[in-house]
């Protein structure tokens, strides 16, 4: 199994918190449209701390061949094309694991 985690830090922006809710909710509208996704969790960051991130995602795949088939599909596509415009920074790991 493979284990896709991603952190965004968004820009600051007025209405923050309905981003944070929107970008979610696009994400957790992968969950029944990506065939390869076999689970995935979107969580908002709850601290004040600066250095904390806004969303985080945790996906799972059978594979490496479906994190590809998640990375191009075409909905995820417009998800990163709106990360783009709002996301200062992100990070990410992928890795393998037992299920």
């Amino acid at each position: 199994m493979i284990r896709h985690v991603v952190m965004v830090k968004l820009k600051p922006v007025p209405n923050l918190e309905v981003l944070k809710n929107e970008l979610k909710q696009m994400l957790e509208d992968l969950i029944p449209t990506v065939k390869s996704l076999k689970k995935m969790e979107v969580g908002l960051n709850i601290s004040q701390q600066s250095r904390a991130y806004d969303i985080v995602l945790t996906a799972d795949f059978d594979d490496m061949d479906g994190l590809q088939a998640y990375r191009i599909h075409p909905d995820h596509v417009i998800i990163l094309d709106r990360l783009k415009n709002v996301a200062e920074k992100t990070a990410a790991v992928d890795y393998e694991y037992q299920a």
